[in-house]
């Protein structure tokens, strides 16, 4: 009850056109319309393949941008649906682990955004959840940086948390990817660790960069 007047008073808006969302919130039905699904559909990077729902031009980015620089945590739970409705089924499975986000970021932003996401698909699928791995070194992004630095590598370091054992099989999951580099060394680091296979998703993915 409380919460339909609240929604009389302050109805909800489209978080990627500003209209009025109604019960199709957080984005309106039209730009739910607009989500175009990502070329191609996997992204082959540094070897190791990624599944990616959207581009990330759009409504999606919108979303990828509420949760991630706006800590709107309830939008992590749509794109999670999003994902578990349209990934390979047989990709799905195994134990959920999300990209690490480096602690820096996670602070100043206040949100874990690949952790969010990461354990909103793990409750909508029913799989395990498993924070197995950690990011320390330099913070910078990976926006900003040229394709040629993207392919070599995110900068810092990705290892395992320690006394925290690897899942033999796992789906890691980011919001956005761009080449795959992360994912290829966030594969590496697992697999040199014990893991037997190592698939990913992503919710959105950026091109032309």
């Amino acid at each position: 009850m409380f919460s339909q007047l609240i929604a009389l008073i302050a109805p909800p808006l489209c978080l990627a056109c500003g209209a009025h969302a109604g019960r199709a919130g957080p984005v309106c039905r039209t730009c739910r319309a607009r989500m175009h699904a990502a070329p191609g559909g996997w992204l082959a990077g540094s070897g190791s393949p990624c599944w990616t729902a959207f581009a990330y031009e759009g409504p999606a980015g919108a979303l990828v941008r509420a949760l991630k620089f706006h800590g709107r945590l309830g939008v992590a739970d749509l794109m999670a649906a999003q994902v578990a409705a349209l990934a390979p089924p047989d990709l799905l499975r195994g134990t959920v682990v999300p990209v690490p986000t480096h602690p820096v970021h996670a602070r100043r932003r206040g949100v874990d955004h690949s952790g969010a996401l990461a354990r909103a698909l793990a409750r909508r699928t029913g799989l395990a959840f498993a924070r197995c791995l950690t990011r320390s070194g330099d913070p910078r992004p990976q926006v900003g940086r040229g394709r040629r630095a993207r392919i070599g590598g995110p900068l810092g370091s990705i290892c395992v948390r320690s006394g925290i054992p690897v899942p033999a099989t796992v789906v890691l999951v980011d919001d956005v990817v761009t080449t795959g580099a992360t994912i290829a060394a966030c594969i590496g680091v697992l697999t040199a660790a014990g893991t037997r296979e190592a698939g990913a998703v992503a919710y959105a993915r950026t091109t032309g960069r």
